[in-house]
C-alpha cells in the first residue's frame, strides 16, 4: 500500500473521534435545554466553545495525514 493510501485510512480514522465527540456534545446540550430552557443560553455558548475544541482535532488529523 502506498504512503497516500495510509494517509487516507489514517484521515478516515482522524474522523471518529471528533464525530462521536459531536454527536455527544450536541446531544447533551439539547437534553440540557430541553430540563432547563432559562439557561440555554449559557448552554449554546458553552457548546460552541467546546465544537470549536472538538473540530481543532478533526483540522490536526486532516493536516497529519499530509505531514506524515
Amino acid at each position: 500500500m502506498d504512503i497516500a493510501g495510509l494517509a487516507t485510512i489514517g484521515y478516515g480514522l482522524a474522523t471518529l473521534g471528533p464525530g462521536i465527540g459531536l454527536g455527544i456534545l450536541i446531544g447533551k446540550t439539547v437534553e440540557g435545554m430541553a430540563r432547563q430552557p432559562e439557561v440555554a443560553g449559557q448552554l449554546r455558548t458553552t457548546m460552541f466553545i467546546g465544537v470549536a475544541f472538538v473540530e481543532v482535532l478533526a483540522l490536526l488529523g486532516f493536516v497529519a495525514g499530509f505531514v506524515f
